[in-house]
């Protein structure tokens, strides 16, 4: 699993404390080839919500049913500029699609 795996989906869940339905994309490349991992991670936040809005996710995980839905990412490296600027990006269109969005640097 793993960004590089852009067809699958890493981690998904619900917290029990705040009742959201976590998917959460894996991040552990390095930023050597900056212009590929933006297009892999791309790719991965697209079929993430491809997964949502087609419905797939409550045939899938029914505990995400009537579930406020996030979508997160867990870099293991630092971000680059270019990647905070996409990110900024993706949060607008993730929030457009009545959808959280979050990311953390482990």
């Amino acid at each position: 699993m793993g960004v590089e795996n852009t067809n699958l989906v890493d981690i998904i869940a619900v917290n029990k404390e705040t009742g959201i339905c976590t998917l959460t994309i894996i991040d552990s490349l390095d930023w050597n080839n900056e212009n590929e991992h933006l297009m892999l991670l791309q790719e991965k936040i697209n079929t993430y919500l491809s997964f949502i809005e087609s419905g797939e996710i409550y045939s899938t995980y029914s505990p995400s049913i009537d579930k406020i839905i996030e979508i997160n990412i867990s870099f293991r490296d630092s971000i680059t500029d270019s990647c905070e600027r996409f990110l900024a990006q993706v949060s607008q269109i993730v929030s457009d699609a009545g959808l959280l969005f979050n990311y953390s640097i482990e």
